[in-house]
């Protein structure tokens, strides 16, 4: 994806930061540090700035009632719908910014944001379910939140089924704040307006996405709609609409029998 960025799209390779979970790596993607890489990316950002950031990995969902989307990094330290959506809001008037979210349930990873491209808008035989092969190679990329709140408990030793109280305890302002502020001041949090922020998400809020893994020479696995976005960008030099991106990527998924159906 960063060639594509830099041979394509024609950004500065100097302004791409990339957040590894290798050891060893120089930024680790965790919690903080893909907040912190954000606000800079966007305290940064003058009108006309195109800003972009691109995500392959976990996510959740947080509650039974209302249900809100969270990115998982490598610390456990949720990144919520609430979080991206108070980054966006902060993006310079003529400015805009697309997040590519390849992670499960991303469909709601801006809080509210309206979808514009939906499995309704799909004609019937594209929305219904089909059969799929299994595969070893295919696996989805959702951690249940029982798990994370299973883990998270081992390490405060709080007995409570509240993740917030363990989030506080581990990450403390550094939380997300969706555990941190009080349900009146996430309600003021203001929608964007059209065009603001585009959010291109693997799948639709109640939906997993896939990882794949690589050949049998390669030792990695890599995001499904990631790929299929590669994919359709090589083939179409052109340009293309995000709708068409997503559409077509949409048809690469959908033609691949290991990988379950989701719909970006």
């Amino acid at each position: 994806m960063r060639d594509v960025l830099v041979d394509r799209f024609g950004f500065d390779s100097q302004h791409i930061e990339l957040l590894m979970d290798k050891p060893g790596s120089p930024v680790m993607r965790t919690g903080v540090n893909i907040k912190k890489a954000l606000n800079k990316m966007v305290d940064q950002a003058e009108s006309g700035d195109v800003l972009y950031f691109h995500i392959s990995g976990h996510g959740t969902l947080i509650g039974k009632k209302k249900q809100d989307e969270a990115i998982i990094p490598l610390d456990f330290n949720y990144i919520t719908n609430i979080d991206i959506r108070k980054i966006v809001n902060r993006v310079p008037e003529g400015a805009t910014i697309t997040i590519l979210s390849d992670s499960c349930h991303s469909g709601g990873l801006i809080d509210k944001e309206k979808e514009q491209i939906g499995p309704s808008n799909k004609p019937k035989n594209q929305a219904e379910g089909r059969t799929i092969q299994s595969s070893q190679s295919c696996k989805p990329k959702f951690i249940p939140h029982e798990t994370v709140l299973e883990h998270l408990t081992s390490l405060t030793n709080i007995n409570t089924s509240d993740i917030g109280i363990h989030m506080l305890q581990l990450f403390g302002n550094e939380a997300s704040l969706l555990f941190c502020l009080p349900q009146m001041e996430l309600d003021l949090l203001k929608p964007l307006k059209q065009d603001e922020g585009i959010l291109l998400s693997g799948c639709q809020a109640n939906e997993e996405c896939q990882d794949v893994g690589g050949s049998e020479n390669e030792n990695k696995a890599y995001g499904a709609f990631s790929h299929a976005v590669l994919t359709v960008l090589k083939k179409h030099s052109g340009p293309l609409s995000n709708k068409e991106l997503v559409l077509m990527s949409r048809d690469v998924l959908k033609n691949d029998e290991h990988i379950e159906t989701q719909h970006p």
